[in-house]
């Protein structure tokens, strides 16, 4: 444990985790004051108070949200990097099922993720508004975001303090392969019935977002966001690998594939949150956005022209495919 916690890399994360974590419990302080008091009608000293009080604690919690986002591929590339001290570890899959808080751990920052994104645009039409109307509602989401900032520090805590050394992991090829012929997809699918549904899928996510279809994007949006992990780990990885028996989500982002990893999962984690922002500005609060609904379909069409080109050009290559 101690070669752990002695890491640069984890020395840096945590430090930098504590840092925002104290921060932001200052603004959680201020946000309750604000829900209590505030006012906008009243026109006392008080409220001016307040109202510079929310600017600058809504600043300060945006800073860190951008900050906590940026975090996210830092804790992979971490985690990556720790491979080289756990036995049995060949990336940060095995390092990331080193304990029994890794895989919560990696799921909850993907859905802090989000929420903080959605955060920031409820807090920008509130800010655009000149009159606070979204002030309450923006605090009480920070709140609830708060709530699970505060489950990851705990688990960021956990999971780094409790990866052993001396003991071996599993190896991706391990976790991730077929073993005994076992099939590793969802819902007894196969490979070419797991395209089809890629490719429609990302069909429907763009026909919802053009046409301003929000709760089917939504909904189209996350479906394929789970269809299209199986899709990389089981099809599009192994061309990306040039190799078919070896089935990882955390190898592509090592320098032996030019940390193209951090490429696609970016490009799908935020393609898909651009998508959801759209429909929920649209929907919920009758703000479209023409810009956010460019970017998320640039983005998920990069995405998707990526993984397929993996394929297109080691067919061309080779006359064959895996």
């Amino acid at each position: 444990m101690n070669e752990i916690l002695l890491s640069n890399e984890v020395i840096v994360y945590l430090l930098s985790e504590t840092l925002l974590y104290f921060l932001l419990f200052v603004a959680f302080l201020v946000t309750l004051g604000l829900l209590k008091k505030w006012d906008f009608n009243a026109f006392t000293a008080e409220q001016f108070t307040l109202e510079n009080h929310s600017y600058l604690v809504m600043t300060i919690i945006f800073f860190v949200i951008l900050l906590k986002i940026l975090l996210l591929p830092y804790f992979v590339y971490t985690i990556d990097n720790l491979s080289d001290l756990i036995p049995g570890a060949m990336c940060g899959a095995g390092v990331i099922k080193a304990n029994a808080y890794g895989n919560p751990l990696l799921a909850l920052k993907i859905i802090i993720l989000f929420l903080s994104g959605l955060w920031l645009s409820i807090n920008h039409l509130d800010l655009h508004a000149k009159t606070y109307p979204y002030l309450k509602l923006k605090s009480w989401f920070f709140m609830v975001i708060f709530l699970f900032l505060s489950i990851e520090f705990v688990l960021d805590i956990l999971y780094f303090t409790h990866i052993e050394t001396s003991n071996p992991v599993t190896c991706c090829s391990v976790i991730f392969g077929q073993v005994g012929g076992a099939n590793g997809l969802p819902l007894g699918l196969d490979i070419p019935k797991l395209l089809m549904l890629f490719y429609l899928l990302f069909a429907l996510v763009l026909l919802s977002i053009v046409l301003d279809m929000a709760l089917l994007s939504i909904f189209s949006s996350i479906v394929f966001m789970a269809v299209s992990y199986y899709a990389v780990v089981y099809f599009f990885g192994t061309y990306v690998y040039e190799l078919p028996t070896h089935q990882c989500p955390f190898c592509m982002l090592q320098d032996h594939y030019y940390y193209v990893g951090y490429l696609i999962w970016g490009l799908l984690l935020f393609g898909i949150f651009l998508t959801i922002d759209h429909a929920v500005m649209y929907y919920f609060f009758k703000k479209p956005s023409k810009t956010l609904k460019r970017i998320a379909l640039l983005l998920l069409s990069l995405f998707v022209l990526i993984c397929s080109s993996y394929v297109a050009v080691y067919y061309f290559k080779n006359g064959v495919l895996l």
